[in-house]
């Protein structure tokens, strides 16, 4: 923790940017459990639940190869205001969804609310290695992983009571109310960067970007292994735990914004205490031990406590397995490539997990356990750690710092 307060200190625009993403991050975390109670209220099935899910991904897959243009061509003070100004817009929107009818606008509203919300983080991620580098990029980044995990703690805990007690409508209008918030401190954030000031075309821009990887080897397999932690994506799963497992005992709003913070709860501690630990040669057993972990909630699924408890040990390894996979891509990336890698690599991590989620949906659509399908899940982390063991047999990874 001291190395972090440490580099926040030294850091006023990684302070200033950290602030941003805590507000924003907890406002989108905010709408979810409202959303969700929602549906349910709403009698909406597994595959609209799964589906709202996945709309929460799919954005940033479309906008990827024309977000990492503009990423490395204009500035991102311009970006981050205008995407707040959608996120409002979208938040307040929400509210008019009141009956299984308007569906359709439901998913409009969130598709463009997550696509605004994943393009601001894009934006923030491709800064970061503008402006720092080796052992301070990485806990810059597990800086960002922290604050993503504290939002969703509190955002989903904070959500769930909120929706519970005054209800959905008012859970959305002081979501609104914090990303005015966000709106202010962008406004008046300095960032002091230089862009590329050459014309070529967005189409050239892209094609280099391609070319760039494809001659790269280790870039693309370091954009496979983080996409791997995509399969983290349990969003759907939790909401159909609530619904089928816990309903009885608890409220469905309350049961999904615990079991959403039992699990943020690991995802704050795990790079506390793993960042030191974390190297090349460890990350392979840290993989080893994501997959150990959703097991083990597979085998309890079914009994809440026990959930809580396997969502902290599940968060505890997420965290810094995100961090780390995402500084050594950082770490193996060109500076003239930064925006458009981060973006194709954003794309590729949210396409894995709009796939999770909806696979989620079709799973329990077909009479799947929940349980069954947790395990599928955790199983795809011993196959990823295999991969990471062929990746540093194939190529020579650089220790950071």
């Amino acid at each position: 923790m001291k190395r972090y307060l440490i580099l926040l200190r030294n850091e006023p625009l990684l302070r200033r940017l950290s602030l941003i993403q805590l507000l924003a991050y907890f406002g989108a975390w905010f709408s979810n459990v409202a959303i969700y109670t929602l549906l349910i209220q709403m009698g909406a099935d597994a595959t609209t639940i799964a589906l709202v899910a996945a709309l929460h991904f799919l954005p940033g897959v479309f906008q990827a190869p024309l977000s990492g243009v503009i990423l490395d061509r204009i500035h991102p003070k311009r970006l981050m205001i205008l995407l707040t100004l959608i996120e409002i817009f979208c938040t307040l929107s929400l509210i008019s969804v009141d009956n299984v009818g308007m569906l359709w606008l439901l998913y409009v509203l969130v598709f463009i609310r997550m696509g605004a919300a994943s393009f601001h983080f894009t934006v923030e991620m491709s800064l970061l290695p503008r402006i720092l580098e080796g052992k301070d990029l990485q806990a810059a980044n597990e800086i960002h992983s922290i604050i993503w995990s504290l939002s969703y703690t509190f955002g989903m805990a904070l959500s769930g009571l909120v929706v519970y007690w005054v209800g959905v409508t008012t859970a959305f209008l002081l979501d609104a109310g914090l990303f005015v918030i966000v709106l202010f401190l962008a406004y008046t954030i300095k960032i002091e960067i230089e862009l590329s000031q050459n014309g070529t075309k967005m189409m050239v821009m892209m094609r280099e970007a391609f070319t760039y990887i494809r001659a790269n080897p280790i870039v693309y397999h370091l954009i496979i292994l983080h996409a791997i932690i995509g399969f983290t994506a349990f969003d759907a799963l939790v909401a159909l735990a609530a619904k089928h497992y816990y309903s009885q005992i608890i409220a469905v709003s309350l049961g999904i914004g615990l079991l959403n913070a039992a699990r943020a709860v690991g995802l704050v501690i795990g790079p506390m205490v793993l960042g030191h630990w974390i190297n090349n040669r460890r990350l392979g057993w840290l993989l080893l031990g994501e997959a150990l972990s959703i097991i083990f909630w597979a085998l309890v699924i079914d009994n809440f406590y026990l959930s809580m408890v396997a969502s902290v040990t599940v968060g505890f390894v997420t965290t810094t397995l995100w961090s780390y996979t995402y500084t050594l891509l950082q770490h193996h990336t060109h500076s003239d490539y930064y925006g458009r890698v981060i973006a194709y690599n954003d794309m590729i991590f949210l396409g894995v997990g709009a796939f999770v989620s909806l696979l989620i949906g079709y799973l329990a659509t077909l009479g799947v356990s929940l349980s069954m399908i947790t395990l599928i899940l955790g199983s795809v982390f011993v196959f990823a750690a295999l991969y990471y063991r062929w990746i540093r047999q194939m190529y020579e990874l650089e220790e950071i710092g």
